[in-house]
């Protein structure tokens, strides 16, 4: 399967269309759009600090945040799969405010019919609602004030329930008790966060959100209310927890924290595996298959129940699991200053191999090792990896993974899950809110962490310029935008995950450099550990500890939805003489602004890295640095190590040219090409054109089959004879776009149809001299004895091109295409006349990092096509 998606991905990319599906069309025009008193403003950020959060980062000195401590007794009934429970809330009221009510979430009610989240997110996405329950059935909610206690004044409102207080919480210290008896359903697809799925030996049942919690009242947002629709996460209080989980007699039964009656619940020989774990670097089994298939586990009461009993300390959240079909290992974890803890995996027998769970407590180990290392030290006692139906889920101390993943999928999944104890377990962010503060943050930290796990095993080196059209889309939000109003899976995995991850990777390596950047994230979570941070805490404490104004940075990644389009734009020498210096032109042309790294080559062999600060864009657009040359400039590239995303890769390196005569522009060039091959009139006059190409892909056969019609038809279509279907096909019929995709009709915006419609344009060279294209002429570079005329072209859909043209015969040699940061590189031969139109019949395309070779097979001029070809 894996070779399959890779296969069709490169297909995909060679074809040019990838970039289509995934972006928007990109404006341009062909002067700057970059603006310094935007980028540069030093209004940013004012107004966002007071006592609470101070402007240095720090907490203010009269930050404060409430306190809720739990109690919870709770019953797994595995016939009818419900929960049943009771919980003490002990609230304790650190503000300076009476509170006359309090707020609290009730997240089970989110699986029920008429929720707002059911209502949001239909029933086949991730978050949506596979199955509906009556969500919580409260039995009894009472309160305790001083030594009153009293049935509760309250109201449910979807996931939120409001408790009218009979009279005032005192403010700064006050307590009250909180009493709720509940019951729920537990749903098998607990949008993808809880839920149970059954394997061979039993039930697995996943646990969270599984009892009424607080809801977080703080000093920016007052109560956070938000609901609990799917996509934004969690805000919670700390406190501490002591909880016990009463459950089959056959069951195991981990959770978050650490058990605290082992006696009574695991056999001798559990708890002496257990204690050799716990002295043990190498994975030691306390429950193996043999004892699962014998279905025991220790003696229960009277009515074949047990009771576990769970504490933990300093916590926003606890989460657990059980099941009779756990296999159970554990091993050491080696923290900081002497400190250990347990890893610990639970898993079926399903994928308990040495390319699945066999090395999951290896992965857990080395995962908290190394963010406790590099970061700051684990804080619980416990870490433990559940085998659940989750994709990935995270809990303080305890996740929940796919069950079925294996080797990179699983390391992966377990390495970003239990990073999220840094973010936001004990970095405590509004998830609800700003989930790049957890996702992207965790994101960054795991690609730290894989770098460094046996020796890179599972690490591949990211190419940062490779990803711009992931990252600048126009179709994305900003970072800074509430999760569920980013609402798309696929956004949110860019938005929330992946470019808040690459920021803090280019802010590292190519603007602070490892040391300031790691000391000052170090001293962000240091400073914030177990309280609550807003983004400008995070913004402040960088700006500070790194010693940087920053404003620039976070306006561009995470505040808007910028991009970067830095160019060489000319190479001058001071008096014509190189020995006296070069003068290089630089230019930004989009509003992202960023420090400019230059490779510079010299003709008597010299090669330099120059770095310039970001501030050479405090004078606008245009930047000339003056290079100490002593002989001719073979070549200047911008970024030559790849750090930075750039949307337009074609004006990053500027290799000298000769001028061109005079009398030659950009727009005879075309009009040579034109003529070239077959003059506008005969262009004019084609009505239809249908090729078929071939290719070789690893062995396999591949036929790209291309139909336009005038007006405004479109036909493509990528076939594999082998598989004797097409895994590719667009069609476009005027206002009518699709696409096809292994067989499956794929979902299209608005934007991305008219993105595909500029593909029915039969010669596109005929439109390049309307005002909707920008051109170019650079020069005439020498090429194997030939002298092509090198246009530089940008199209109105976002496509920055650079074509080269033979000068005697005017036609097309290579092209190179740039598209969101990637690029294309093609060339053409073998023109032969179809009906008096010159085609090339043979073409190389460089994509994915090899030339693959193209031949055209048929080619129709005028055939009349068929209208039917086109639905």
């Amino acid at each position: 399967m894996k070779f399959r998606i890779k296969y069709l991905a490169f297909i995909l990319l060679f074809s040019g269309l990838i970039n289509k599906l995934q972006a928007q069309e990109q404006t341009n025009t062909s002067e700057s759009t970059f603006n310094k008193y935007e980028a540069f403003s030093p209004l940013f950020m004012t107004g966002e600090t007071s006592a609470y959060h101070s402007a240095t980062g720090n907490p203010g000195e009269d930050y404060w945040q409430n306190q809720a401590n739990y109690n919870i007794k709770a019953t797994l009934d595995t016939i009818n799969h419900t929960v049943k429970g009771k919980v003490t809330i002990s609230y304790i009221n650190n503000s300076p405010y009476k509170l006359h009510f309090l707020w609290l979430q009730l997240d089970q009610n989110t699986f029920k019919k008429d929720s707002r989240g059911s209502q949001l997110y239909p029933a086949n996405d991730r978050n949506g609602v596979h199955t509906f329950t009556d969500g919580y059935e409260l039995q009894k909610v009472a309160i305790k004030m001083g030594k009153s206690t009293q049935i509760a004044d309250y109201i449910v409102s979807d996931t939120r329930m409001q408790i009218r207080l009979p009279e005032a919480l005192e403010a700064k210290g006050q307590q009250m008790d909180i009493s709720i008896e509940y019951s729920f359903k537990i749903p098998e697809h607990g949008k993808d966060r809880m839920g149970r799925v059954k394997t061979e030996n039993g039930w697995i049942y996943t646990l969270a959100q599984w009892y009424p919690r607080m809801e977080v009242l703080d000093e920016v947002d007052g109560w956070n209310t938000l609901p609990y629709l799917g996509t934004g996460e969690f805000y919670l209080e700390y406190g501490d927890f002591d909880y016990e989980i009463t459950a089959p007699a056959n069951m195991v039964v981990v959770g978050s924290g650490e058990l605290q009656n082992p006696k009574d619940v695991l056999t001798d020989y559990e708890r002496n595996q257990l204690e050799k774990a716990r002295k043990s670097d190498q994975t030691v089994t306390i429950r193996s298959l043999e004892d699962v298939k014998a279905d025991k586990h220790v003696k229960g009461d009277a009515n074949g129940m047990l009771t576990w009993h769970f504490t933990m300390n300093q916590s926003r959240d606890v989460a657990w699991a059980a099941s009779k079909a756990f296999i159970w290992d554990a091993a050491r974890i080696n923290l900081p200053k002497g400190k250990t803890a347990l890893a610990q995996s639970v898993y079926p027998v399903e994928n308990s191999s040495q390319d699945g769970y066999a090395r999951s407590t290896e992965y857990v180990k080395n995962s908290i090792e190394l963010y406790s290392k590099e970061w700051f030290p684990y804080t619980y006692p416990v870490a433990t990896n559940v085998a659940g139906h989750e994709g990935g889920m995270e809990y303080p101390g305890i996740v929940f993974c796919d069950y079925q993943s294996k080797n990179a999928e699983l390391w992966g999944v377990i390495n970003h899950e239990f990073g999220h104890n840094w973010f936001p377990m004990i970095v405590g962010s509004n998830e609800r809110k700003y989930a790049w503060m957890d996702e992207g943050f965790n994101t960054f930290i795991n690609d730290v962490d894989t770098k460094e796990f046996n020796n890179g095993e599972y690490y591949n080196e990211s190419d940062v310029q490779s990803a711009t059209g992931r990252l600048f889309n126009d179709y994305l939000n900003p970072v800074f935008t509430v999760p569920d109003v980013i609402h798309n899976q696929q956004n949110l995995g860019i938005e929330a995950y992946y470019k808040p991850s690459t920021a803090l990777k280019v802010l590292r390596n190519t603007v602070l450099g490892k040391d300031r950047f790691d000391y000052a994230f170090r001293t962000y979570i240091k400073r914030w550990a177990f309280k609550h941070p807003t983004p400008w805490d995070f913004f402040n404490t960088m700006n500070s500890a790194a010693g940087e104004d920053l404003g620039w940075f976070w306006k561009g990644w995470f505040m808007n939805n910028w991009k970067l389009d830095q160019g060489v734009e000319d190479i001058k020498y001071v008096d014509n003489d190189p020995a006296k210096g070069a003068l290089i032109s630089l230019i930004n042309k989009d509003r992202m602004v960023m420090p400019t790294s230059l490779k510079i080559i010299q003709e008597n062999g010299k090669t330099e890295i120059v770095k310039l600060p970001v501030e050479i864009w405090m004078t606008g657009p245009e930047y000339v640095y003056n290079y100490p040359s002593t002989s001719n400039i073979v070549s200047v590239e911008i970024d030559p190590n790849h750090e930075v995303p750039d949307v337009n890769l074609l004006n990053n390196i500027m290799v000298p040219l000769m001028d061109a005569p005079e009398g030659v522009t950009a727009k005879t060039v075309i009009d040579h090409y034109i003529q070239a091959i077959g003059g506008r009139k005969n262009l004019e006059n084609v009505k239809d054109i249908s090729e078929v190409m071939s290719a070789t892909i690893n062995g396999t056969e591949v036929n790209i089959i291309t139909k336009k019609k005038s007006p405004e038809k479109y036909m493509m279509s990528i076939e594999v004879p082998a598989m004797n279907q097409s895994v590719l096909k667009y069609v476009v019929n005027g206002d009518n776009v699709s696409v096809i995709a292994r067989g499956q009709k794929q979902e299209l915006s608005d934007e991305q149809k008219e993105s595909i419609k500029k593909s029915t344009s039969i010669f596109p060279e005929l439109l390049y001299n309307t005002s909707d294209y920008t051109l170019k002429l650079l020069g005439i570079e020498n090429e194997n004895g030939n002298q092509l005329n090198v246009v530089q072209i940008t199209t109105p859909d976002g496509k920055f091109i650079k074509d080269y043209f033979n000068v005697d015969s005017g036609l097309r040699v290579k092209k190179e295409v740039s598209i969101d940061g990637n690029t294309t590189k093609s060339t053409y031969s073998n023109y032969q006349n179809v009906n008096g139109i010159m085609l090339p019949f043979k073409q190389t395309t460089d994509s994915f990092g090899q030339d693959m070779k193209l031949n055209l097979k048929e080619a129709k001029i005028n055939s009349n096509i068929e209208d039917s070809e086109f639905k």
